[in-house]
């Protein structure tokens, strides 16, 4: 699988740099904390544009209107879900000694390169089990809540190489790469 990885990053380094680190995102179904609050709203919003729907064509009046909030519901409720776990199955990881370099996208490809020395702001939370997220650049006090959706428009959070396995070992690889001069 590491060799998987690193093929998949190589083509994306200079000739003189080496990939010291690469990784993935934890695959498949990955609740977060932001699902306590919205996994319900979901749900009452689905139920809600579902009742309407059903209520609005028994009634003859506008019943077409409530489709896309069902429709914005399931996708609240379930299709989040999976767009996130795909999304994930498609972003790759890398550390050289000087870049941090994030391969993303499922239908279009997308490279962020990050320079180790001037990034600021670097913060990682740890999980019992070791995994965990580090987080590059301010954050964003909008999306506290909306930690997961960075797929939904305009949700883009900071930066981050999420759900890594030993999150502590790659944020205090890159520590040392900034000490480095």
């Amino acid at each position: 699988m590491r060799r998987n990885l690193q093929s998949e990053l190589r083509q994306h380094i200079d000739i003189n740099e080496t990939l010291l680190w690469t990784g993935q995102p934890k695959k498949g179904i990955l609740f977060r904390s932001s699902d306590i609050v919205l996994i319900p709203f979901s749900f009452l919003w689905c139920g809600f544009a579902i009742f309407w729907v059903v209520m609005a064509s028994q009634a003859g009046l506008f019943a077409l209107f409530g489709i896309p909030f069902v429709i914005v519901g399931l996708v609240f409720a379930f299709g989040r879900f999976i767009i996130d776990a795909k999304q994930r199955a498609h972003t790759f990881y890398g550390i050289t000694e000087d870049r941090i370099i994030i391969k993303s996208g499922v239908f279009s490809k997308s490279i962020k390169s990050l320079q180790i020395k001037t990034l600021s702001d670097i913060e990682y939370n740890e999980k019992n089990d070791g995994s965990g997220t580090i987080s590059i650049g301010p954050k964003n006090p909008m999306m506290i809540w909306g930690n997961g959706m960075n797929w939904w428009p305009g949700m883009k959070a900071n930066t981050q190489l999420d759900s890594i396995p030993e999150v502590r070992k790659v944020y205090n690889q890159i520590i040392e790469i900034q000490k480095q001069k």
